[in-house]
């Protein structure tokens, strides 16, 4: 496919635009206007508007990392687009302030987040679905669903997270992943039972949601750990979480990188903020005294099988201690057992038989996010997806603005080296000429 002279050539294209592809565009926004440090990029979004994890903005839900580890502050602090920045033109710092919060409301972050989205409006198209990326010459090809195509020197896939549910099942009116959990509630009319599968943050704050909003409902929350495990948010496990702990895993041995995934996945995984158990644990001892049980914890239990019936669900638990089994009889089932990354693959075509794998079969990543590829293929960079190279912070808020500006910073490094490359080798032809 040969380049239109009159299509414009980016410097970098965005697939996708939640927080990582959008914490880049305002990375981008806030390079100087010299010729010498410009960037010019574009994003492209499927969705019509910004929007992240939307059905799962729980009224009463917080955030799980501290408002600091914002789009921008780790990388600029003193950046515009900050959520205190975002708080003042709110009219709300003072308030925050004396709130002694570190962590917000998930709506208020929300909130926040789409009031950064505005600010770089201009870089993004929503209701743009990338439906290929190929290489040609030295640029990428970015096709999307409805046959325009946008060129880039590089190409950032920040494709976001797919629900996963376990093998055999399937969503349908009654069985729901728990991102659906806010877009399907109005179909739910006076349930007498309610299920809900996993034992995270996810799962606890939809067991107590629906335990609020269904009153005279039985909820039954089903998990194969003997308990809520609480989160780990102590000061020395979450320097996991800081730019010298990616350095420090990416240069690991692989073994030792197992070692650290096992030892600090309770600081992210199947894990609980210790008043979330708290409230639930106060919940069912509260029933208890009251002598009528809603709230009902198999722990220790799996689910051996799950019927759709169209009028309701059969569920079978099995305890995992005794080999009790127990049916029941529910209105919804909902599963929060979490996501994994969306595989860039598909999207890369033929350009993904060419990445540099390691032992594992894994594509190798490089330290700035690049994925490895040939020398004469242009940057394809990773915002997620990256846990086996880069650690637990592959899709995580917490890392955000710091990756973003380490995949910025790599893309204008290599775009100054290969003007260098492009200088030399027009002096080298100048020289050559003068010589004939």
């Amino acid at each position: 496919m040969p380049v239109c002279h009159d299509v414009p050539v980016h410097d970098l294209i965005g697939v996708g635009f939640g927080p990582s592809n959008l914490a880049l565009a305002i990375a981008v926004s806030e390079l100087d206007d010299r010729t010498d440090a410009a960037v010019s990029a574009h994003f492209l979004e499927r969705q019509p508007r910004f929007g992240w994890h939307r059905g799962m903005l729980i009224e009463d839900a917080t955030m799980q990392v501290s408002f600091l580890k914002d789009l921008v502050t780790m990388r600029n602090p003193v950046s515009e687009f900050s959520f205190l920045a975002y708080l003042h033109e709110r009219g709300r710092l003072v308030d925050f302030i004396n709130h002694k919060r570190l962590f917000p409301l998930r709506v208020e972050f929300h909130d926040y987040l789409e009031w950064a989205a505005a600010g770089v409006d201009h870089l993004v198209s929503y209701g743009s679905e990338v439906v290929a990326v190929t290489p040609v010459a030295d640029l990428f090809h970015v096709r999307l669903a409805d046959g325009r195509v946008f060129h880039g020197r590089n190409v950032v896939l920040a494709t976001g997270l797919r629900p996963r549910l376990p093998e055999g099942i399937a969503c349908t009116d009654r069985i729901w992943h728990n991102h659906e959990l806010l877009h399907r509630i109005e179909e739910l009319t006076d349930p007498a039972r309610c299920v809900v599968v996993g034992s995270g943050q996810s799962a606890a704050e939809v067991t107590a949601f629906l335990h609020d909003r269904f009153p005279a409902a039985d909820v039954c929350s089903v998990f194969t750990r003997y308990g809520y495990s609480p989160s780990d948010d102590s000061p020395f496990a979450n320097r996991i979480f800081d730019p010298d702990g990616v350095d420090a895993f990416y240069s690991a041995p692989t073994q030792v990188k197992r070692q650290l995934m096992d030892y600090h996945g309770n600081t992210n995984y199947s894990v609980v903020d210790l008043d979330l158990i708290d409230d639930l644990y106060h919940r069912c001892y509260r029933e208890k005294v009251g002598g009528e049980q809603r709230l009902r914890i198999f722990n220790a239990s799996r689910i051996t099988e799950v019927v759709d019936s169209g009028d309701g669900v059969r569920v079978v638990v099995e305890s995992l201690t005794s080999g009790e089994k127990t049916v029941l009889d529910a209105d919804v089932v909902v599963y929060s057992t979490g996501y994994l990354p969306a595989d860039p693959a598909p999207l890369l075509g033929d350009l993904a038989q060419h990445c540099h794998t390691d032992e594992q079969g894994r594509w190798r990543i490089e330290r700035d996010y690049r994925l490895s590829l040939p020398d004469s293929i242009g940057g394809v960079y990773l915002q997620g997806g990256t846990e086996h190279s880069h650690g637990i912070t592959a899709s995580l808020l917490s890392a955000t603005a710091v990756r973003a500006g380490e995949i910025l910073r790599s893309i204008l490094d290599r775009r100054d080296v290969d003007a260098q490359r492009r200088g030399d080798s027009a002096v080298d032809g100048a020289r050559n000429e003068a010589n004939r």
